[in-house]
């Protein structure tokens, strides 16, 4: 991923350096293993540890992979010249390349979701804020993009703070799935390596022994985990869309925070755009764009061939990124956001009344009059509002019929605007329990 949307902390995880540091531990705790068994000598598993604080010469293994054309094979001849040849006999002893690859690759994946996983914690404590906060601060709210009935802008946010929530518990399952590892050989039978050399591995690098692998670890796996990540990015370009309609112009409920010498518009002094949160609607595109090749790496010839490797070289680190950039971009967005509440009850207010038509058309039906009827009555005066400019309430106390079956008194406690919000602290009780 390109520098701009990058986080160094994330970025170190998939760079050469830590990847042939990861080989290079699997490689040394597999020698340990295999030397407790007896398979390879004790001094040989010592010797390679001789390695543990050198730093790896990216460019002269890629210098041997132009030969070769193998990194694995080219990384451990570049270890056999830091801790010898002779030392170095037994390194890699019943293994197959993939055993390597493959448990790095989700030692990756498993550190990239902490990652991820702390980025959300900051991204939840921000909504869980701000939808306090917002609790009862009244806006309308919209269906089709139409006025529909009131609710509360805390709503909203404790809305988006619940579905990341969800979000989490998912991310935590997809990185328990992932975390797992294979040191199988060549096939998965073990037939040159003791299954507790696996164990022993895995143990060492934070993960489980995969149950049944082939030359490689299962790819649903990784199927899931990407599929998480994509769900993860459509919840924060569902949170960033709201924010874009609330800043229109015409709407102009909320906005991103606009800092002091920022510019809008190269041409047009006088713009405010909403420019963090457009970006978040295409970063979320490039991470949802990893799913479908993770799902189509599931189905591998056989017990393995190479199709899923190119692809995940790419959408590993990819994807991983942009979450994490555009995580950390959205929290500093509604940690900032600019709340309007006023022009909330002003746009609530534009079309006259017409919000507590449902009120209405209940109140009707509970004094005898038929649903169809109570309908109809209500909506011939909506329309007078839409049409015409005219206001609701005067329209139905002017209406023979409706006042037939209401008084005025009963009309007007139609349009109590508390009706709509009585139960927000009920609802907030179910998302944040007491701390509501």
């Amino acid at each position: 991923m390109i520098p701009r949307y990058s986080r160094p902390d994330m970025v170190k995880i998939w760079s050469p350096e830590t990847k042939f540091r990861i080989w290079f531990e699997i490689e040394a705790h597999a020698c340990d293993a295999q030397a407790k068994l007896g398979v390879i000598p004790e001094e040989s598993a010592k010797a390679v540890w001789k390695a543990r604080d050198v730093e790896f010469d990216v460019a002269r293994i890629d210098e041997i992979e132009a030969v070769t054309k193998h990194d694995v094979i080219a990384f451990l001849t570049h270890l056999a010249e830091i801790i010898g040849n002779e030392e170095a006999r037994f390194v890699h002893q019943g293994m197959t390349s993939s055993d390597v690859l493959d448990t790095t690759f989700n030692v990756q994946l498993t550190r990239a979701a902490d990652i991820l996983l702390e980025d959300m914690d900051k991204l939840l404590a921000a909504l869980k804020k701000r939808a306090i906060e917002q609790k009862d601060t009244v806006r309308i709210g919209r269906s089709h993009g139409i006025h529909a009935e009131p609710t509360t802008m805390g709503l909203t946010l404790a809305r988006f703070y619940a579905e990341m929530d969800r979000n989490r518990n998912r991310l935590e399952k997809a990185r328990y799935e992932i975390a797992t590892g294979a040191i199988s050989g060549a096939v998965g039978t073990f037939a040159n390596i003791d299954p507790s050399v696996e164990e022993h591995v895995c143990e060492q690098m934070g993960l489980r022994a995969e149950p049944i692998s082939t030359q490689v670890i299962p790819r649903d796996r990784h199927a899931m985990f990407f599929a998480t990540l994509g769900v993860i990015a459509s919840s924060i370009e569902n949170i960033a869309t709201e924010i874009r309609h609330m800043q229109r112009t015409e709407v102009l409920e909320a906005e991103e925070f606009f800092s002091k010498g920022q510019k809008g518009s190269s041409a047009m002094p006088h713009k405010r755009n909403p420019v963090l949160t457009e970006n978040l609607t295409g970063l979320a595109r490039l991470v949802r764009m990893s799913v479908t090749p993770a799902l189509e790496n599931v189905a591998l010839w056989h017990e393995r061939d190479i199709s899923h490797s190119s692809v995940e070289r790419a959408i590993g680190p990819d994807t991983t990124i942009t979450l994490d950039f555009a995580l950390t971009r959205l929290t500093g967005v509604v940690e900032k956001l600019v709340v309007y509440p006023d022009n909330m009850i002003a746009n609530m207010n534009k079309f006259r009344g017409l919000i507590h038509s449902q009120r209405v058309l209940l109140a009707l039906t509970q004094k005898g009059v038929s649903r169809e009827d109570s309908y109809s009555l209500v909506q011939r005066n909506a329309m007078k509002v839409w049409e015409q400019g005219a206001d609701f309430l005067t329209e139905l106390k002017g209406d023979a019929d409706v006042t037939a079956a209401m008084s005025e008194a009963e009309i007007e406690a139609c349009f109590d605007l508390g009706y709509h919000t009585k139960h927000v602290d009920t609802i907030f009780a179910r998302v944040f329990g007491d701390e509501a």
